[in-house]
């Protein structure tokens, strides 16, 4: 029984340093283990620094989204209320694009009324010579490529309904207010056609945004407003013919890889504004700066929100 009991002690024995070592080596394991992930710990860091870091841009208001999906990708006072400038005119365009029935290749006689204007305001033209007989679609090349104020006009009068020039401006503004409610543009009115306001025209950031991507759904508004520029054949009043050349105001167009857009804008109120979008591999952002202190750095603020927008 003693030698049974001593068995059993030693075996006992045994067994418990079996275990101690079993312990150690599984205990040296873990160590090697823990000590071989180590180095995972940088490697997280190293991807966390590599988030990209929102620019610091000039303008007082900007904002960008991802045009496919609807996501946000920057915001600076995006639903802030500002003068809008020339990028009104998006607004013009589009509610002509969406007239049912739209002929582009209608004509449209030139009218005194629209060159006054334009002298009266000091205001962009396309040069619009009284008489002339000018298409639908060669008028919105004229309000967005050189931003006349004459063609926002013109197609104001031929889109608008009533029997006076006047009435027909004032249905024409009522048109572009009310695609900014279908549109659910809660931070956005016109009192003009062109940008040119009487105390009340204003928009946002985010707003204008959302806009041009409407917009740009119609192919004749993408072509349009990524050309860089054209020279467009008119008729004249006495049945002839003349060129006529126009060059974008957009300097994204041709120094910024992927541009395709959309407008400027500028004026005492609205100081320097610019929509803008690009494409690159599939995916295209799209935003707007409002309120900028010059064309060099309205145009710097869009680059750099866009180069952010294609990071995120």
């Amino acid at each position: 029984m003693k030698l049974g009991i001593k068995g059993i002690r030693r075996g006992s024995a045994t067994a418990t340093v079996a275990l101690t070592t079993g312990a150690l080596i599984a205990g040296g394991a873990f160590a090697s283990t823990a000590q071989a992930a180590a180095p995972k710990a940088p490697y997280f860091a190293k991807a966390r620094a590599a988030a990209p870091k929102a620019p610091s841009i000039v303008a007082k208001g900007g904002f960008v989204m991802n045009n496919g999906t609807g996501k946000t990708l920057f915001t600076k006072a995006a639903d802030t209320r500002r003068s809008t400038g020339s990028t009104t005119k998006i607004m013009t365009a589009r509610v002509v694009l969406a007239q049912k029935g739209l002929n582009l290749d209608s004509k449209v006689t030139i009218q005194k009324a629209y060159s006054d204007y334009i002298v009266s305001k000091g205001a962009s033209s396309a040069r619009l010579i009284v008489g002339d007989k000018v298409t639908v679609r060669q008028l919105l090349y004229g309000l967005m490529l050189p931003s006349g104020c004459d063609a926002a006009y013109a197609l104001a009068d031929k889109f608008g309904s009533g029997k006076t020039r006047s009435a027909r401006v004032k249905s024409f503004i009522g048109k572009m207010n009310s695609t900014a409610k279908t549109l659910g543009l809660k931070n956005t009115h016109f009192d003009s056609f062109d940008g040119i306001g009487n105390g009340s025209n204003y928009s946002t950031p985010r707003d204008l945004t959302k806009l041009a991507s409407s917009a740009m759904k119609y192919s004749t508004f993408r072509t349009v407003v990524k050309t860089k520029s054209t020279k467009q054949k008119v008729t004249t009043k006495s049945g002839g013919y003349r060129y006529m050349s126009w060059t974008n105001t957009n300097k994204l167009l041709g120094t910024y890889s992927g541009a395709i857009g959309v407008k400027t804008g500028s004026g005492p109120a609205s100081k320097y504004c610019l929509v803008f979008a690009a494409t690159r591999k599939g995916k295209t952002v799209i935003g707007t700066v409002l309120t900028s202190s010059s064309e060099t750095n309205r145009t710097s603020d869009a680059k750099k929100l866009m180069d952010y927008g294609f990071k995120k």
